[in-house]
């Protein structure tokens, strides 16, 4: 028995030695599987999730190069909205119950926490999805459908065209699905300020303009674009004139039809609103706002707390002017120089088609000059191409003054900078390089594209839309370029701070119109006596806010957010900070909420630090 039991303590710590010295590796191995067995079914999931979305929305199937449902519409019914929610509360349970983030690795927990807000975002404002204006100066679907089937609907085929003249065929049914919305608001008190029907009802009409909507000798606009697209393919004559002949019979047939319902039903409208122009007077106007700003700035910023940011930035940036005003010897308040930059005719091009023509040329070089010295702030650049155009006829009237639309990724739709050469009043030329550089590269199209080209990235995340990072990063890139010599012209630089200026008067002014009450009126005195824009482009922006709530904080709190981080940063490392790594950090994960990027930033430079 004694010699039994000397026998099991030995084999017992023999045992204990053995567990000792080959548990941690195994364990370790046994950890790592499990992550990568955790980290892989999350990535499944969100994937499987973003493919239930996308198979939900033809017109997203359609902007991402995809031509599954190629000749339907959206559905915008009330009971595919609540479908929807149904589906963000089932994909959040599922996150919360069947994914365990201390399992994840590094990356799959970025995406877990930026899907998690994604959903809660998505329930949160859900309650107010009918508090908007569907159709509206800025966005409204009476413009956005034919600029959708012009820059990415693609006609590659017979069966293409085909699909195209389905969705022709399938707008005279949509608009009545919009139409049905449109009362359901009302009946809410939910209608657009009386003050902007007749630029919805211009552009309306300019959309069943020209043949075969009438008998003038100018195809209209979709029936230019399906005529031109077509005589590009490859196919017999006579097939290419019946798919014409088609398409002609369609526009005619519900395209017409469609629009002069819509413009009836406008004008009945117009007659029953009222000239209030803030969300307030929403239900639950004020929470509403409130949850809009939440979602918009990524941030538990309040609207006081935003106003007041405004006001101080609009202050500093008025000082900054006042340095070059002094540098071009000026002689006068800052008040007079605005009143000369606005005035004097050698900073705008003639209201002729040369002059555009040049503006369009003159933005061309400077992006081709910013796309050479890439190199000095940017480590990771894009593969897709840009172009520059100048909005359509159709829609240039009521559009802003520039915009950039994605590139369609895996194919030759390049990622495009409109410009709005309805007026060149309105183009100012010291403005134009700050523009470029917003809208084009490194702006807009650096990071988009960028975000579409990641690799081993969730398609969520390449194609996110969070507007605080993705215009505070076009904003910051109307300033980095000052950094590698570029605005060498004073006036040009001077530019450069009118275009910040305007994004701290947005601050002000949506604040102001959707928190304060302020009148349409005094929105538009304001951004008058605090910067150069001409009258016209002061009341297009204020008109823009009544429509957008929230929209416009985006910018300037997203750039303030980034320059804030650069800071810091460059605090912590001292001479170990890299401008062009600090942009990989910002540029290389997608579209992310500040907060996210706040720790993203931090990761970065305490792994510098080690």
């Amino acid at each position: 028995m004694k010699h039994n039991y000397f026998m099991v303590v030995s084999l017992c710590l023999a045992t204990f030695l053995l567990f000792k010295c080959t548990t941690p590796n195994n364990q370790e191995q046994a950890s790592a599987e499990a992550t990568t067995r955790e980290s892989q079914k999350a990535n499944a999931f969100f994937e499987e999730a973003f493919e239930r979305d996308t198979d939900r929305k033809p017109e997203l199937q359609t902007r991402l190069g995809i031509k599954k449902d190629y000749g339907l519409w959206n559905n915008v019914s009330e009971s595919f909205a609540q479908k929807g929610l149904k589906i963000t509360e089932d994909n959040l349970k599922f996150l919360k119950d069947s994914i365990n983030f201390n399992q994840l690795d590094k990356d799959t927990k970025l995406s877990y926490k930026i899907f998690e807000k994604k959903l809660k975002n998505e329930i949160a404002k859900f309650p107010f999805r009918l508090h908007n204006y569907p159709i509206n100066q800025m966005r409204g679907f009476h413009a956005q459908m034919p600029a959708f089937l012009i820059n990415y609907h693609q006609i590659e085929g017979e069966s293409d065209a085909r699909a195209y003249i389905s969705r022709l065929g399938k707008i005279k049914s949509h608009f009545k699905q919009r139409m049905e919305n449109l009362k359901v608001r009302e009946e809410k008190g939910i209608v657009l300020p009386k003050f902007l029907f007749w630029r919805v009802i211009e552009s309306s009409e300019n959309i069943i303009s020209g043949q075969p909507f009438d008998q003038s000798d100018k195809k209209s606009t979709l029936l230019g674009d399906f005529v031109k697209k077509v005589d590009n393919l490859s196919l017999d004559d006579q097939i290419k004139q019946e798919l014409i002949g088609e398409a002609t019979r369609v526009l005619a047939d519900s395209v017409k039809p469609a629009y002069e319902n819509l413009i009836t039903f406008l004008k009945g409208q117009e007659q029953r609103a009222t000239n209030e122009a803030g969300a307030w007077k929403f239900p639950e106007g004020d929470r509403a706002f409130s949850v809009a700003l939440a979602q918009t700035t990524t941030t538990n910023l309040t609207a006081e707390e935003i106003h007041e940011i405004g006001l101080k930035e609009v202050e500093r940036i008025h000082g900054e002017m006042e340095k070059v005003m002094k540098q071009v010897d000026f002689a006068g308040d800052l008040s007079s120089f605005f009143k000369f930059m606005a005035t004097d005719p050698q900073f705008y091009l003639p209201e002729t088609e040369a002059a555009k023509q040049q503006y369009l040329d003159s933005a061309i070089l400077l992006i081709n000059n910013m796309k050479e010295r890439l190199d000095e702030l940017f480590i990771t650049k894009p593969k897709a191409d840009m172009v520059v155009r100048q909005v359509e006829a159709f829609r240039e009237k009521s559009a802003g003054k520039a915009f950039y639309n994605r590139p369609v990724i895996n194919s030759s739709i390049p990622g495009t900078y409109y410009v709005n050469l309805y007026k060149m009043a309105n183009m100012p030329t010291y403005e134009m390089e700050a523009l470029a550089y917003h809208e084009g590269i490194p702006g807009h199209h650096m990071q988009i594209a960028i975000a579409q080209e990641l690799e081993d990235l969730p398609r969520f995340r390449k194609f996110g839309s969070i507007t605080a990072y993705i215009e505070g990063w076009a904003l910051y890139c109307e300033a980095i370029p000052k950094e590698i010599g570029l605005y060498a012209n004073p006036y040009a630089d001077f530019g450069r701070l009118a275009m910040e200026l305007w994004r701290a008067c947005r601050l002000v002014v949506d604040t102001g119109i959707h928190h304060k009450k302020w009148s349409r009126e005094e929105g538009i005195e304001y951004y008058k006596k605090n910067t150069p824009a001409p009258e016209e482009q002061c009341v297009k922006m204020v008109e823009r806010h009544i429509v957008m709530p929230s929209q416009a904080t985006a910018y300037k709190i997203g750039m303030l957010k980034i320059m804030e981080l650069r800071q810091h940063a460059k605090t912590q490392l001292g001479d170990q900070f890299d401008i062009r790594e600090f942009h990989d950090v910002i540029l290389t994960n997608g579209a992310i909420p500040l907060d996210i990027l706040e720790e993203l930033v931090n990761d970065w430079i305490d792994a510098k630090k080690s």
